[in-house]
């Protein structure tokens, strides 16, 4: 799931996809979506920015995707 300028960047709020075995976490899950065409790269262009939740938990990029049902991808909060 994409939210926020991530959502813009794709045009697409949500996909399934099939993640191949060598991507083990959320980092690697973010480099593998770059390779996979010019909005990926643009949307990914700053992982350290990006926020991910796997399965409405929020988690860092060495988080393991194992057995994941939901991966989420969203900007930096505020409030106010």
């Amino acid at each position: 799931m994409y939210f926020a300028w991530l959502r813009e960047r794709l045009d697409k709020t949500e996909e399934e996809v099939e993640i191949p075995s060598s991507v083990q976490t959320v980092g690697e899950l973010m480099d593998w979506l770059k390779t996979r065409g010019e909005e990926y790269e643009y949307a990914f262009d700053n992982p350290k920015v990006i926020r991910a939740a796997i399965d409405k938990t929020h988690v860092r990029a060495e988080a393991k995707i194992a057995g994941a049902s939901e991966i989420a991808f969203f900007p930096p909060m505020t409030g106010g």
